[in-house]
């Protein structure tokens, strides 16, 4: 597996929401392979961070792991704007990162990519895109994105002010770098990236899978 190099000018934020109904608790701390959602992502990404936050509309959670992710350096932010969506939790990690660009993965994502978030960093660094961000079959993962904080945040209050609650609501008016799958598969050929579940049965089955058969899985 690729070596995961720290990038001394990128921010990655976690963003955990609240409670899903779906679910029946917080997706953020549903065990998955002996671990919950939440240190899996930091587990898998915290290598490739200068700095990490979280955000979230329900940090009084946290209490149960607020020791290990202050020894570790993690900064926990609660939602920002009202009303509730996902573009809320988008504008928080915009607002609070301190470094030029913003790596925003969604806590249910069970395979967050370090090599894939280090890609589309290089493709921001290296024109004068706004955001990089995966596009398949099923649209915009906005939750797997790099953005340009300086520029995005503008793109952001603009839409929140109009009351978007879309993640990726805006993407038409900022200059965006799509990811082709042959692109996610090209800095990350093990796939599955933007995996997720939205029930513990969903969970449940694809834990199942990775026990029985293991990976990979194909990018959809």
């Amino acid at each position: 597996m690729q070596e995961t190099i720290k990038r001394e000018n990128l921010t990655v934020a976690i963003q955990a929401g609240g409670e899903s109904r779906r679910m029946g608790r917080s997706k953020a701390f549903v065990p998955f392979l002996g671990e919950p959602l939440i240190m899996r992502s930091i587990r898998r990404l915290k290598p490739l961070a200068a700095e990490m936050l979280i955000t979230t509309n329900e940090p009084e959670r946290y209490h149960v792991i607020a020791d290990q992710i202050a020894h570790e350096g993690i900064f926990l932010y609660r939602d920002l704007a009202e009303p509730r969506g996902s573009l809320n939790g988008l504008y928080t990690a915009l607002i609070k990162a301190t470094l030029p660009f913003v790596a925003v993965i969604a806590c249910d994502m069970i395979f967050p990519s370090a090599p894939l978030f280090s890609a589309e960093l290089d493709c921001l660094m290296n024109s004068d895109c706004d955001v990089a961000v995966p596009r398949n079959e099923h649209g915009y993962e906005p939750f797997h994105a790099v953005y340009r904080r300086e520029t995005c945040l503008a793109y952001v209050e603009e839409a929140l002010a109009h009351g978007e609650t879309r993640a990726g609501g805006w993407y038409d008016r900022a200059r965006v770098c799509e990811f082709t799958t042959e692109m996610v598969l090209a800095a990350d050929p093990r796939g599955g990236c933007f995996i997720n579940a939205n029930t513990p049965q969903e969970l449940s089955v694809i834990e199942t899978r990775i026990l029985e058969k293991g990976m990979p899985f194909k990018v959809e």
